[in-house]
């Protein structure tokens, strides 16, 4: 039932701040991602998803929420391959234990803003290549009789391509470590009615600014949740219908460190958040470890950035170690 465990968009996002020489850097994790069985890990063996991301964004927010007058619009495209391995353990309880990889990254972005209230800004995002590796060489989790739940913790390395003041950067330009959980709670006793909650808390390194300067991206918070409902599609529950409403909620909980600019400190940038609600379907074949999803998510209140829309979409197949026997008759 597993359909996206652990997907980050490796994409570096500019977004405005609240002055010409205020450009504010975001974390490297693009909300959207998870939502519906949020807490469950994949079946012990080998899993492949293949996810494309689309967010686009033609309405800019100021630090107050306020609408700043644009011409274009922001659109970001890539694709995240996600190669995912676990297994499960003898002790803790029959922990599952589980790595993952996400790369390559191939990603197309670009960003056009003009007539804005803050003449003589700039904001360079875009450009076509591989995003930033993520590993995730720690994942912990359990399944409980109406609770699935996993912790774990994963950092990006900046190999996308990346060049300060450039306007064709794909990556990141600094290190990420991000905190990470999931858990999904059964509200019904045969496991239809889900409730799902993912969290990412991040933290980053220090960034070459290109203007003789570095600075340190403030520590960001994610929250993805959603509220499912499976619907068998035959009797012998080998097709199933998975339907919900989701949403994610991002803020950034410390302030930026270091200078923009000479002489400019990065902590006077506003912080950023942003809000969103949409609904998800999954198709799902148990028995061949198959999953389709789509999910689209509107952004209604977002701070000091773009307020757009999210489109996820893709396939997970799961090669389960040890295969499953039939059973007996």
């Amino acid at each position: 039932m597993r359909q996206t465990p652990f997907l980050l968009i490796l994409v570096s996002l500019l977004v405005l701040g609240a002055s010409p020489a205020h450009a504010q850097q975001k974390g490297q994790y693009m909300p959207g991602q998870f939502g519906l069985n949020a807490g469950i890990m994949p079946d012990p063996g080998f899993t492949y998803i293949a996810m494309p991301i689309d967010y686009s964004a033609d309405t800019l927010r100021n630090g107050n929420g306020n609408k700043i007058p644009l011409t274009g619009s922001y659109d970001i495209w890539a694709v995240e391959d996600i190669f995912y391995y676990a297994w499960k353990l003898d002790f803790l309880g029959g922990a599952k234990f589980g790595i993952n990889v996400i790369w390559p990254t191939p990603a197309n972005g670009s960003l056009t803003l003009s007539s804005l209230a803050f003449p003589n800004l700039t904001v360079n995002a875009g450009g076509f290549g591989l995003g930033d590796i993520w590993v995730q060489p720690f994942t912990l989790g359990w399944n409980l009789k109406r609770l699935d739940i996993w912790v774990g913790d994963g950092f990006v390395a900046p190999t996308g391509r990346y060049s300060p003041g450039a306007s064709n950067n794909i990556g990141s330009g600094y290190w990420g470590n991000d905190l990470l959980s999931g858990a999904t709670v059964y509200l019904t006793k045969n496991k239809g009615t889900t409730a799902n909650l993912f969290t990412d808390w991040e933290i980053h390194g220090d960034k070459n600014t290109g203007q003789g300067t570095v600075l340190t991206p403030g520590q960001t918070f994610t929250m993805e949740w959603g509220l499912g409902q499976t619907l068998p599609l035959d009797k012998q529950f080998h097709k199933l219908l998975q339907l919900g409403v989701i949403g994610y909620d991002q803020w950034q909980v410390s302030h930026n460190g270091g200078f923009i600019a000479p002489g400019v400190p990065a902590h006077l940038v506003p912080y950023y958040s942003v809000h969103a609600i949409g609904p998800q379907i999954n198709f799902v074949l148990p028995a061949t470890g198959l999953n389709f999803f789509f999910k689209y998510e509107d952004e209604y209140r977002a701070f000091a950035r773009p307020q757009g829309r999210t489109f996820v979409f893709g396939t997970a197949y799961t090669l389960r170690i040890p295969k499953p026997q039939p059973p007996s008759p």
